[in-house]
C-alpha cells in the first residue's frame, strides 16, 4: 500500500512491515498483519477502526513499550527493537510524550508532582518551573497542589497534557484521549490538544474510534482485523 506521508515533511516515525501475534486458547492469534507506514515531522495522524482491530496493539508498538512478532519501528531513524529494554525507555523519555484515556496519573503524587516526574526522569534541573507554567498552560494554575482523586476527569486529563508536552517530545501518542469524558468535556480537552500541538509544532498520533476527532487530524489510517485499509491524507493537508 502506498504509504501517505506528506513529501514535504521530514521522517520521524516509521512502522515496517509489523507483526504481532499472541498464544491465545485456540492457538496463535494474529493481532497485526504487516503494517506499514511513515510520519512526518509536525503531521496530526489518526489510527482509527472498531474495538479489537490492533489499535491500541499498534500504539504500543510504536512507543516501543511491546515487541513485534516481525518487523520493526523506526523512532528518529533509530531502530527501537535493536535496542536494549533500557535504550528504548531512554528514547521514550526523550522522544515520546503520552495521553492515555485512564489518564495514568499517579494517585500519590500531586497535579504539579506527576508533571515534574517525566523531568526528573529526564534530568531536568528545573523541573519544578516548567511544571507549573505547563499546568498555568492548561489552566490549572490554582490546582497544583491537588491529587488526581481530588480533580475532575477532564482535569486529570489536563494534567496528563501538561505532563506530556512539558518534555518537548518529538511526538505525542494518545491513547483514546477523550473515551473517558462527556461530550462537552471531550471537546475542550481535544481543542486544548490540538492547539497545544499546533503550538509545540509536536507529531501527533491519535488512536480513536471518535471519526469527529480523526477528521480533524490531516490523515487517517483506518485498520481491521489487524489490517491497513486504508491511509489517506486529508483534503486540506
Amino acid at each position: 500500500m502506498e504509504r501517505n506521508m506528506n513529501p514535504n515533511t521530514s521522517l520521524v516515525l516509521e512502522a515496517v512491515d509489523l507483526l504481532k501475534r499472541v498464544d491465545g486458547v485456540d492457538g496463535e492469534l494474529t493481532i497485526l498483519q504487516q503494517i506499514s507506514f511513515s510520519v512526518g515531522a509536525g503531521e496530526t495522524v489518526a489510527v482509527v477502526g472498531e474495538s479489537g482491530s490492533g489499535k491500541s496493539t499498534l500504539l504500543g508498538l510504536l512507543a516501543g513499550l511491546d515487541v513485534p512478532s516481525s518487523g520493526t519501528v523506526k523512532l528518529r531513524g533509530t531502530d527501537l527493537f535493536l535496542l536494549n529494554e533500557d535504550d528504548r525507555a531512554r528514547m521514550r523519555g526523550e522522544a515520546l510524550g503520552f495521553v492515555f484515556q485512564s489518564f495514568q496519573l499517579l494517585p500519590a503524587l500531586t497535579a504539579l508532582e506527576n508533571v515534574m516526574m517525566p523531568l526528573e526522569l529526564a534530568g531536568r534541573r528545573d523541573p519544578t518551573p516548567v511544571a507549573n507554567r505547563w499546568l498555568d498552560r492548561v489552566g490549572l494554575s490554582h490546582r497544583v497542589g491537588h491529587y488526581p482523586k481530588h480533580l475532575s476527569g477532564g482535569e486529570q486529563q489536563r494534567v496528563a497534557l501538561a505532563r506530556a508536552f512539558a518534555v518537548q517530545p518529538a511526538v505525542l501518542l494518545a491513547d483514546e484521549p477523550t473515551g473517558n469524558l462527556d461530550a462537552a468535556t471531550g471537546l475542550q480537552i481535544a481543542d486544548l490538544m490540538f492547539d497545544m500541538n499546533r503550538e509545540a509544532g509536536t507529531t501527533l498520533v491519535l488512536v480513536t474510534h471518535d471519526e469527529r476527532l480523526a477528521a480533524r487530524c490531516s490523515r487517517v489510517i483506518r485498520l481491521a482485523a489487524g489490517q491497513l485499509l486504508s491511509d489517506t491524507l486529508a483534503a486540506a493537508a
